[in-house]
């Protein structure tokens, strides 16, 4: 480190500079010209006031949020021959070294640590650090980038921090705090520093360019402060570029758009117009003139998002703008409030996260502008429905069980209706009302079957036409049909449980199981209880593969809650393979259909297959592994 003896090279008087760059020629000589981070100045001015200076500070924070400028001010303070005080007199000799943009003093040592960050240069500096002040009160030591610094080089400097001579100050400043040692940083007093808020920023912005006599619009002003991400550094840097580029009308809200690359206010506020609109073609016209006129899109679904960020905020805060959540020009906030009105909650939400979503997609994109106009096809083309969300809200509010479709339901009724006989006094009806359709309807059905053994699969056969007087009563028991249907899965079954009990109410168990899960329905369809004796349940599978699924699935912990649910029993389940376990029933079945004439003896018994094994014949799909059946 050759620069830290006593040899400095004055290069020039940088106040007498006009071109010198704005975060320096109004760089803060006090705290209370610090912005933004009165946490930090104002404990840290208490300290000075009472003389409780701590030897080691360390400032941690983003860039340009004023470290640096705090730990120089800092050091002034303290080698003020009025202080140490929080404000600097700024006559005598040290305060005018350390006056911002100075000649600087031998006895503040500023370190970059990302050039000096060996352990041979923590070794220099902690031989020269015990030399005492040339004409300061204290030696400072300002370490910044300090998270550059070596490993070894924290140990060589750590005995130096922790007991230092009492002339010897240090300030470290970092935009990493987590890569300075754990040791070295419990012996500094920590100070976090803030980026700063776009509404501070903007106000001061505009005493800077009154100070420079530059007219700004305020909407100009508030793109600035966007610019400059929450930093003070970078938000003066931006001002510097455009007051260089700007005429002698001053800065204006177009040549601000001009020059940083943002998407202009009307063009943002008629995409938002027209996904609201669902416009297909305003929205790809829009696009294209976005693009021709040299925007990138990924600037514009940046600019889109933090609109869509500011109609959710107005969706869902009434007062926002009193409530100081928007940093907007007051014009700008009423059409936010205008434009949230085209949008319900949800509509914001989904179409936020839409475009947050091609965001991500165009980063590093090789066809951007296709990419874009993807992005907003899928704004046009996937509107919420009304109905469907209707739907799913019914859905989640608890309609009518998944497991049995009330359309099954109400052909059952309607079969029930017909074998009862027709009251004498009954009038025919030649047509009996169409059952009004259920949101539910459409769901699909796990298990559709009523018996407690499955029926043998059967050629279709056309139906016989029935009488208009057949269908009494249907529509009227439709309703009550269901409504046992939704009592028979909550209520528990009351009584002895033995094997009979278990077969009659079988089928119930089958479809809670559907209501709970579509797969684990289908892990317990085409089962049959064997028997039960000691708390063990046998249950018999006609399908290896849906007794291997079922197992490893953990669907017999289903069955077992079910039982349980249903029977208020607490039983294991005993899976068995036993592909007969329903024939001698299935054949009986056929018997009676063929004596009373509801099916040809000739008509041909298809095979009892499983579900699965269904879906693999019906559409000639490939069993990869028993696992993948699951899945």
């Amino acid at each position: 480190m050759p620069y830290l003896g006593a040899t400095f090279v004055i290069l020039t008087d940088y106040s007498l500079d006009m071109s010198l760059a704005l975060y320096r020629k109004y760089r803060p000589a006090q705290f209370a010209d610090v912005i933004g981070q009165e946490h930090v100045t104002a404990p840290l001015a208490r300290a000075l006031e009472s003389d409780r200076i701590h030897h080691a500070y360390l400032f941690t924070g983003p860039r340009g949020c004023g470290k640096t400028s705090s730990a120089r001010i800092m050091a002034r303070s303290i080698n003020c021959e009025q202080g140490p005080t929080a404000t600097p007199c700024g006559v005598c000799q040290s305060c005018i070294d350390l006056e911002p943009n100075g000649s600087g003093s031998i006895d503040v040592i500023e370190i970059d640590a990302a050039t000096y960050r060996g352990i041979d240069d923590a070794k220099e500096l902690r031989e020269r650090a015990i030399y005492a002040p040339v004409s300061s009160r204290f030696k400072v030591y300002i370490i910044d980038e300090a998270h550059q610094l070596t490993k070894d080089a924290f140990n060589v400097l750590l005995k130096l921090v922790e007991e230092p001579p009492p002339h010897l100050k240090f300030i470290f400043a970092t935009t990493e705090p987590d890569k300075i040692i754990p040791t070295l940083r419990s012996r500094t007093h920590h100070y976090p520093f803030r980026l700063v808020s776009a509404k501070v920023l903007q106000e001061h912005l505009s005493r800077l360019c009154e100070l420079e006599g530059i007219p700004a619009e305020p909407a100009a002003l508030a793109l600035i402060a966007r610019a400059g991400a929450g930093s003070v550094r970078d938000s003066l840097s931006v001002l510097g570029q455009i007051i260089a580029g700007t005429s002698d009308v001053g800065i204006t809200y177009t040549e601000t758009v001009a020059q940083l690359g943002f998407t202009d206010e009307v063009i943002l506020s008629q995409v938002i117009e027209a996904i609201a609109a669902g416009d297909g073609a305003a929205l790809f016209t829009l696009i294209d003139q976005v693009v021709t006129s040299g925007h990138e899109p990924r600037r514009f679904a940046t600019d889109l998002l933090e609109r869509l960020r500011d109609l959710v905020v107005a969706k869902q805060v009434p007062d926002a703008t009193s409530s100081g959540l928007f940093d907007l020009p007051t014009e700008q906030i009423a059409d936010l409030e205008k434009q949230a009105q085209l949008f319900t909650p949800a509509q914001l939400v989904r179409v936020a996260d839409l475009v947050s979503a091609g965001l991500s997609e165009l980063r590093g994109a090789s066809a951007p502008r296709l990419q874009l106009e993807l992005l907003v096809a899928r704004l046009v083309t996937n509107e919420i429905s009304a109905d469907l969300a209707d739907r799913v809200t019914k859905l989640e509010q608890g309609g009518v069980a998944p497991s049995v479709r009330p359309s099954v339901v109400r052909q059952r009724a309607q079969e029930e209706a017909v074998a009862a006989p027709v009251p004498s006094s009954a009038q025919p009806v030649a047509q009996a009302p169409a059952p009004q359709r259920r949101v539910d309807d459409d769901l699909p059905a796990v298990v559709e079957s009523r018996s407690s053994t499955p029926a043998p699969l059967r050629k279709p056969s056309a139906p016989a036409p029935r009488k208009p007087s057949e269908v009494v009563g249907a529509a009227q028991v439709d309703a009550q049909v269901v409504a046992e249907e939704q009592a028979s899965l909550a209520a528990p079954i009351s009584g002895d449980v033995d094997i009979e009990a278990l077969r009659k109410n079988w089928t119930l168990v089958i479809n809670t199981m559907g209501a709970k899960s579509r797969l684990a329905g289908l892990a317990v369809a085409d089962t049959v209880p064997v028997s039960i004796n000691n708390g063990i349940v046998a249950v018999a599978y006609k399908n290896a593969g849906q007794m291997k699924n079922a197992v490893a699935g953990g669907r017999l912990e289903g069955l077992r809650d079910v039982l349980q649910e249903l029977f208020g029993i607490r039983v294991q389940i005993d899976p068995q393979l036993d592909p007969s376990a329903s024939l001698p029933e299935a054949k009986k079945r056929e018997a009676e259909a063929i004596d009373t004439g509801e099916a040809a003896p000739d008509d041909e018994v298809m095979p009892q297959v499983s579900t699965i094994d269904m879906v693999a014949q019906a559409f000639g799909a490939t069993v990869i592994s028993e696992s993948s059946r699951e899945a």
